[in-house]
Order: C-alpha cells, then structure tokens, then sequence
C-alpha cells in the first residue's frame, strides 16, 4: 500500500521577524492559495448584478446552498427589478422563508430594488458609495457584488471564512469585520483582493472549519502557527 507523508501540524513554524519575512509570508500563502483554489468565484448562482445582489442579501445567517435552492423559483416568479419593488412583502417572505430572517430579507430586497429604480435607472450601481445606500447593502454584501458581477476590487469581503481564517493565519488580530478588511486591504496587492475571499471561503469549507481543523489535509500548514492547529 502506497503511504504519504503527512506534515505534523504540530510541528513549531517560526513567527517572521521582519517587515521583509511577514511580506514574504503573505506571498507564499498568497501562491498556495492560488495553486489550491486557481478559478474559485463565487458560489451564488446568478445570471446578472441584480440577481447576484437578491442572493447574497438573502446568504445573510444562510448557506450558500440553501440560497441556491430557493433563487431559482424567486427569479421565476419577480423576473425583472420591477417586479421585485411591486412585490408584497408578506408573500415574498413566504418565497424566502427557507433562508431564514425572512422578514427582513423581503423588506431589503423590495426595498433594493425600489431605491435601484428610483435613484440608479433600474441598474445596479457600480461605486461603493452609491451602492451602500441600497437597502440590504452593507459592506460585504456591496464587495460582493462590485467584485463578483463587474469585476471592481473596491475592498475585501469578510464572512465568517475569512474572519477566522484570516486570524488563523495571524494577518489581522481584528475581530470587526471593517477593521479585518482594512488590514487585509493594507496586506495584500489589490489585485488579489476579490480572488482572496473566494479562496479562503473554499478553504474554510474544505480543511480550515471552525472546529477541530484538518490541519494535516492543510497545504497551509507549514506557513500556519494558530494557536488551535489540531494533530
């Protein structure tokens, strides 16, 4: 029988000392990163920006495969941004009520696309600023969107994958989101801000769970020293 040698995830990996090591740290994580997971996007099924926007809102406290589950028979039944802000808010909560928080997620997507038509022309916009000002839209829920659907690095989303993960990894010891994604902005290129996410999410779905991670599975390993690293 074929063995293969697993690294100890045990074993002390050294703390950089240096500006110049932390930085060449952050590249070899950056490269395993993109050898593990080189084409991850995101998971929501969408065909456009407003779709997109409409799931992740609903993703809130919600898997990403739930949500998959109830768009489909959503985007069937509201076709258009039109349809949506003529919607009933209590008959769209029963449409949504697999997702969880229902209530407030059908007062947010109506009211989305309410202020999208109002003010935006029926699009969804394309700034950070423009769209934060749509119901639904906090910061993570606008990376998304400005990342996934038009392509746009205006920040870093921060879930509950990269939360942890990015503690784990020692590249931000915040525990608020805003505060994760400015030193995650200052860490790394922008040009790696919207593919990071992604990448560390996937891993936070595969090896690096909340509890007792698979750190021998863990090509991270040797670059890793978190305080909860698992045998």
């Amino acid at each position: 029988m074929k063995t293969t040698s697993v690294t100890n995830p045990k074993t002390a990996v050294s703390k950089p000392k240096t500006a110049a090591e932390r930085a060449e740290r952050v590249k070899a994580i950056l490269k395993t990163l993109d050898e593990l997971y080189p084409n991850v996007t995101c998971a929501l099924h969408h065909s456009n920006a407003w779709e997109l926007l409409v799931a992740t809102i609903l993703s809130a406290q919600c898997t990403d495969v739930r949500v998959n589950m109830v768009t489909p028979g959503l985007f069937r039944k509201y076709p258009t941004i039109r349809d949506f802000a003529n919607a009933k808010q209590e008959e769209m909560a029963q449409d949504i009520r697999s997702t969880g928080f229902f209530n407030n997620k059908a007062k947010s997507v109506i009211g989305a696309a309410k202020k999208i038509l109002a003010d935006f022309g029926g699009e969804v916009p394309r700034e950070m600023d423009q769209l934060l000002q749509v119901p639904g839209a906090a910061r993570k829920t606008a990376n998304v969107v400005l990342g996934t659907a038009f392509g746009l690095a205006a920040g870093v989303v921060v879930d509950t994958h990269v939360q942890r993960i990015s503690n784990r990894l020692d590249l931000t010891k915040e525990s608020d989101p805003k505060k994760i994604e400015q030193d995650l902005m200052k860490l790394l290129p922008k040009e790696k801000w919207i593919q990071f996410s992604h990448q560390i999410i996937h891993l936070g779905r595969g090896p690096c769970v909340a509890r007792n991670p698979k750190c021998g599975d863990c090509k991270l390993n040797p670059l890793c020293y978190a305080s909860d690293k698992t045998a």
